[in-house]
């Protein structure tokens, strides 16, 4: 029986192994590639989306427990078109570098704004705590999210 959910707004169903992880029915059959392995153990971040308004690794998340929620990955979030604000200010403060780990920590920050549009420095580094890094650009992506938090609190 397949599994039904709203991936990045759009109705989805799918008929797999209710135990598969997210992740790699989000890669390999759904053709979502912002989402990364890396740990296989909700150790890193990489392969985090959203489920609701909550950052969750998606590597250690069965198929199952998505049923009838809303799942985004960094393909919704924004767009070359029309980029969140999150991606813009990633840009603007240079916080890309290798880029394997951006999209689960974009996630994980889209997360914190929606709960907390208006978070203190130790609010990101607490939000990214579980985002491993390898490339040094913490400091620059804290900046990155609190400069997005301040564009989203603009009129």
């Amino acid at each position: 029986m397949p599994i039904h959910f709203r991936l990045n707004g759009v109705e989805t169903d799918i008929d797999a192994d209710p135990d598969a992880s997210l992740l790699s029915i989000l890669r390999g059959q759904l053709g979502m590639i912002g989402p990364h392995f890396g740990c296989g153990a909700n150790e890193c971040g990489a392969c985090n989306v959203l489920i609701g308004d909550h950052a969750v690794a998606s590597c250690d998340t069965p198929l199952w427990s998505v049923a009838d929620k809303d799942v985004t990955t960094i393909e919704g979030l924004g767009n070359p078109e029309a980029p969140h604000p999150l991606q813009r200010a990633f840009i603007a403060e240079q916080a890309l570098q290798c880029g394997y780990c951006v999209s689960g920590i974009l996630m994980s920050a889209a997360a914190l704004l929606r709960q907390n549009p208006n978070p203190t420095n130790t609010d990101v580094r607490n939000a990214l705590d579980r985002n491993l890094c390898r490339c040094g650009s913490h400091n620059r992506m804290v900046r990155a999210i609190l400069r997005a938090a301040a564009e989203m609190q603009t009129p």
